[in-house]
């Protein structure tokens, strides 16, 4: 018998017709002879209409409240599954994250897992019952308050429960077909990709790819789950993301594994910093201390010989360019910069996979398809199985379908099919 963790997003839970749809999926499971612990997200967009609905009644809700108002959805949508699941003969109880066990810390909105004690999943399980369990959602350990993980964190609770309870496999079901080389929206010959290492998955994550929750791969790797992306409109075999060796034994690495894109990016570039030690350090001091998180970052080479000055740019999520360029603005005179400003028409295309650690000239032929595309790149950050590049945004999906055909990703025939219409 298998222990088997299954988590639904919102678009497999979206109405009533789906939620029936995942029970006889659930119970086929059950029947095959495993245990089974599901977990799922809020139906359809329920989290954006209950956000609506909070900014309707106060432009600054409580963080303490807009979480015990945000958990509403996956409660609705637990409820609603093990009744459908009922409704087919097996036994199935629901949980909240709270009842499973789900320990955070007091960042309301945006909380980690500190721990996970699933006792009652355990006790559920052990009776012969499916155990479903509210995503995204925990409780603090100190003042018993209701916490949220942050959007996608029903990935990341699927997880976390896979690892404490020891399971087999953590299957995340989407409205995809699995992991694709590109995002098929721009590129609807992207292959499935049947097969990925963890470290490869989180490049993908981190990069823009939208299928799997950048934390939720983060713990797969520490805890060694196997991670299993499917589709719940589709029987297809979908993407294994795991460490383990294949079968069959050690198989060299494909040398891409695909293209990812990220359009919420924006630039901010320090003019005139003063090249001297500590100018740098403070520079991103002021940032962090605004609360901001940074993606790539380069300093200049000074131009003019004796100069003193450089510049220093920066990426970083879109909706917090301004609140960092207004706190180096009000550090200008302490820093001794000339001037500051941000460019909100940037993205990031990422080329990712392990195979490029031994295979010479891969990046001389990511800039020759841009190049030849006519794309200019502003700015460039490498891994060991990464390479990134900043274009102009309107440029960034002609970008994308130029490197996807200059690598030979392409599909022989459509493989990429969005059931529900996002992609999650």
């Amino acid at each position: 018998m298998s222990l088997i963790v299954q988590k639904f997003g919102g678009s497999s839970v979206a109405d009533a017709t789906s939620i029936a749809r995942v029970a006889k999926r659930v119970v086929d499971t059950k029947q095959a002879g495993n245990q089974v612990v599901v977990v799922v997200s809020a139906m359809g967009d329920t989290t954006d209409e209950l956000l609506d609905l909070a900014n309707a009644i106060s432009p600054n809700p409580p963080a303490r409240e807009m979480d015990i108002l945000l958990t509403a959805g996956e409660r609705i949508s637990m409820a609603l599954l093990a009744m459908a699941i009922s409704e087919l003969g097996v036994q199935a109880q629901a949980f909240t994250g709270q009842q499973a066990g789900v320990i955070t810390d007091t960042a309301h909105g945006n909380a980690r897992i500190a721990a996970v004690t699933p006792k009652r999943i355990q006790q559920s399980l052990d009776a012969g019952s499916i155990a479903i369990v509210a995503g995204f959602q925990g409780v603090t350990k100190t003042t018993n308050d209701v916490t949220t993980l942050g959007r996608g964190g029903s990935d990341t609770t699927a997880v976390a429960l896979a690892a404490a309870l020891n399971a087999d496999v953590c299957e995340i079901y989407t409205d995809v077909d699995g992991m694709f080389t590109a995002d098929p929206r721009i590129v609807p010959t992207a292959r499935r990709i049947e097969r990925i290492s963890t470290e490869e998955t989180l490049e993908m994550a981190a990069h823009g790819a939208k299928i799997l929750h950048l934390r939720a791969v983060e713990y797969a790797r520490r805890y060694g789950v196997t991670l299993h992306v499917r589709s719940s409109f589709s029987e297809n075999t979908g993407t294994l993301v795991t460490d383990e060796e294949p079968e069959e034994g050690k198989m060299e690495d494909p040398l891409i594994s695909g293209v990812a894109h990220d359009r919420s990016q924006a630039k901010v570039t320090v003019i005139d910093v003063p090249d001297v030690p500590g100018s740098a350090a403070r520079v991103f001091e002021v940032v962090a201390a605004a609360g901001v998180n940074l993606d790539m970052i380069v300093q200049n080479v000074p131009t003019t010989k004796g100069s003193g000055v450089t510049d220093i740019s920066f990426t970083l999520n879109s909706d917090h360019a301004e609140r960092a360029a207004n706190a180096l603005r009000d550090h200008r005179e302490e820093i001794g910069y000339w001037d500051v400003v941000f460019d909100n028409g940037v993205g990031k295309l990422s080329l990712v996979g392990a195979g490029m650690r031994s295979h010479p000239g891969v990046a001389a032929k990511l800039f020759g398809a841009i190049r030849d595309s006519g794309i200019n790149i502003e700015m460039i950050s490498t891994s060991e199985i990464r390479i990134s590049v900043i274009t102009r945004r309107r440029d960034l999906d002609k970008a994308v379908r130029a490197v996807h055909e200059a690598f030979e990703l392409d599909a022989e025939q459509i493989e990429a099919v969005v059931y529900g219409g996002t992609g999650r």
